[in-house]
């Protein structure tokens, strides 16, 4: 099987890690795979949406593969490393994380730049980085995604939290149990892919752009943004759809 697998089934596209027995942890061919299925799901014009889960139940992604560092001595890891969406690579398009089990170091890091996600309760989230004497400096966009206190707590001690400790700080959305978490992340997905394709790219640029300015800057990217919904023919078709009380038919344009 292959270390990262795609399937995509009524728009929406499914990236799988495929190597639980070693905790899907983050291997050359892992990191190597997932580059390739983020670009992929980018170029794919038949995906509006993509998930990513881990296979098995125990591991979503267990961070890095400390044994192949170990072997390899690997020091400072380039920026390129592994693809981290919105720095190193980017997608126009919605990204949810199904979160079947542990989420460390850098499994933490490919649950918390996905867009959406949907958890496991035995699921636990953490940067263990402290006690191996590496470090999280990818951890940064936690600054506006969860309290500075609870961000020190967990980066300082190395220690975990569980999902429903997750969900109370807002880190993920929405838990399930694991014979309903894909479904449940799917229907969430099909929720996002149902919607206007333009409003829901714009959507999602504004929100992240906005994390990186003030605030009158933020109205006129966020005005920028949407000049091209409010032009195209999507904009005339919702308003019509509804008046003719049907579902409406999305072009993209």
């Amino acid at each position: 099987m292959e270390p990262v697998s795609y399937v995509v089934t009524d728009g929406i596209a499914v990236i799988t890690l495929n190597q639980p027995e070693r905790r899907n942890a983050l291997s050359a061919a892992i990191r190597t795979g997932l580059r390739e299925r983020f670009e992929q799901f980018n170029a794919d014009g038949a995906a509006r949406v993509a998930i990513v889960t881990g296979a098995g139940t125990k591991a979503f992604c267990a961070g890095a593969d400390l044994k192949e560092m170990a072997e390899e001595s690997i020091g400072l890891p380039g920026r390129d490393f592994m693809p981290i969406l919105n720095r190193n690579i980017w997608v126009d398009k919605p990204v949810l994380a199904a979160v079947n089990g542990a989420a460390l170091g850098g499994g933490f890091l490919l649950a918390m730049m996905c867009d959406l996600v949907v958890t496991v309760e035995h699921a636990m989230f953490g940067m263990p980085e402290t006690k191996w004497s590496r470090g999280a400096p990818w951890s940064v966009p936690l600054s506006w995604m969860i309290p500075q206190r609870i961000w020190m707590e967990m980066a300082l001690t190395g220690e975990s939290i569980d999902a429903h400790r997750a969900y109370a700080i807002g880190l993920v959305n929405r838990i399930s149990t694991p014979e309903h978490l894909m479904a449940d992340t799917i229907q969430l997905a099909a929720k996002i892919r149902d919607n206007a394709p333009l409003t829901v790219n714009a959507t999602r640029r504004m929100i992240y752009m906005t994390t990186e300015m003030g605030r009158t800057a933020a109205w006129d990217v966020a005005d920028a943004l949407f000049e091209r919904v409010y032009s195209s023919e999507d904009a005339i078709e919702g308003p019509r759809a509804f008046r003719e009380q049907r579902l409406p038919q999305w072009k993209g344009r």
